[in-house]
């Protein structure tokens, strides 16, 4: 792997921000929708599913380039030399904090995936029933722990991750463009972070419980 390193370092680095960045951009939005209630969270779940090709989309613009940045990052964090305690100067911190983020965000998501789409594929859980799936798992207070420290892992993995790509990519090359970026993205952070604890603290609410109501709500709406 080593003659070719700087290609799949260019290829990680790029699906971290196309297509996985934008995946976690609108999932954000969409998990979002249910501070709003369950009736919208259940229209925002059916629209997504009612893409055309949507199964072709999740495989080849969601799954597989996730597969490989999250596979490929756990090699990276494996092979990196993390020199924090001996230069313990901001950038080097962030270095370490992407990798470890990083980490986490894959066992994250992993396990998200498995307790919602993994169920739904096998016929546990209808996509319209995923806001009581959510519901159980943020009135669990381990689990509402777990999916916070996840949210926030990955809302740091992607912000601090845009920081690398936009030196890596020769885009904010000088110490000025730097140090703005800098700022940028540690508030897109804190932004993202926000959005997803108040996601995580709407599905809590005692209207998710049972969401068919919810369903009959947007099929009504629609019919």
């Amino acid at each position: 792997m080593t003659g070719n390193s700087y290609y799949f370092r260019k290829l990680h680095s790029l699906l971290g921000v196309i297509p996985v960045g934008f995946f976690l951009i609108e999932h954000l939005l969409t998990n979002y929708s249910a501070t709003k209630g369950p009736a919208e969270f259940v229209a925002q779940i059916e629209w997504l599913n009612n893409l055309p090709l949507v199964l072709f989309l999740e495989i080849f613009g969601i799954w597989i380039p996730l597969l490989y940045h999250g596979v490929y990052g756990l090699y990276v964090a494996y092979q990196a030399r993390n020199n924090v305690s001996n230069y313990g100067y901001f950038r080097n911190q962030m270095f370490f904090l992407q990798r470890v983020t990083g980490v986490i965000t894959f066992i994250f998501i992993a396990w998200h995936v498995f307790q919602t789409r993994v169920q739904v594929a096998v016929g546990s859980v209808e996509h319209a029933e995923l806001g009581g799936t959510m519901h159980d798992i943020a009135t669990n207070p381990w689990w509402f722990a777990f999916y916070l420290v996840g949210v926030l892992a990955a809302s740091f993995h992607f912000s601090n991750g845009m920081w690398s790509f936009l030196v890596s990519w020769g885009i904010t090359v000088g110490p000025r463009a730097q140090r703005i970026s800098t700022i940028v993205w540690l508030g897109v952070f804190v932004i993202m972070s926000v959005l997803f604890i108040l996601s995580l603290v709407a599905f809590t609410s005692s209207d998710f419980a049972d969401t068919a109501a919810a369903i009959g709500t947007y099929i009504g709406n629609i019919g």
